[in-house]
């Protein structure tokens, strides 16, 4: 996957560097062209200097070809305005905008942009929103039967029940992260866009509910 990245400090380049490392293309946007320095002499991918909201900068930099949008620089309102442009400009399905505001960041949920408050950031957080797939292990019970783990949810299952996706892949779910707040689902509750799926699973289960929960609900099912 092509991936571009707004923003090189170090934030921006470690993020440039471990997509690198697992085999993407990265082509990375900064206005300062001295920022570039942190990627290191290693690093194969596009410098592009310009400002990361700019339509022209960000074709230089291959959005048109991009599979996910990083905006990692350190003002919040160039972070969600280029994020936008790559949403609703380019198409790119993944993105997410580091945000210094936490106050802020619901808003930015409610306008579709996955955000990451630096108050706790990872590096996992926001690979997590770009590159979302499979289970991701959050805690194992001493004897190794049984995991609680964030599985990656296809927008399949948006405004279907919990209940159903319980019913459907045999898992618990333990909670829902919704826009930065955890959640305890009941019966009733219903999977919106934006939505982080914690369960509780079988261990040796895990394959079969990583491909439940990327397929969908199956069809005819209530």
């Amino acid at each position: 996957m092509h991936i571009v990245i707004m923003g090189c400090g170090r934030v921006g380049a470690a993020l440039a560097q471990t997509l690198e490392q697992q085999g993407h293309t990265v082509a990375v946007v900064d206005r300062d062209p001295t920022a570039f320095r942190r990627l290191g002499s290693g690093f194969g991918g596009r410098r592009v200097t310009g400002v990361g909201f700019d339509q022209d900068t960000l074709r230089e930099a291959g959005i048109e070809d991009a599979g996910a949008f990083a905006a990692v620089s350190s003002g919040d309102n160039s972070n969600i305005i280029a994020a936008r442009v790559a949403r609703e400009m380019f198409g790119i399905e993944n993105v997410a905008a580091r945000i210094y505001d936490p106050r802020r960041a619901e808003v930015y949920q409610r306008l579709g942009i996955p955000t990451v408050a630096t108050v706790r950031w990872t590096a996992d957080q926001m690979l997590r929103r770009l590159l979302p797939s499979g289970a991701e292990p959050l805690w194992t019970d001493p004897s190794g039967g049984v995991q609680l783990a964030e599985v990656y949810t296809s927008p399949a299952w948006i405004g279907h029940k919990v209940s159903r996706l319980q019913e459907e892949t045999g898992v618990r779910v333990a909670f829902l992260t919704r826009l930065g707040e955890a959640i305890l689902p009941t019966s009733q509750t219903v999977l919106q866009e934006g939505d982080l799926v914690h369960v509780m699973m079988r261990t040796d289960e895990i394959a079969k509910v990583e491909e439940a929960f990327t397929e969908g609900p199956e069809e005819g099912g209530h």
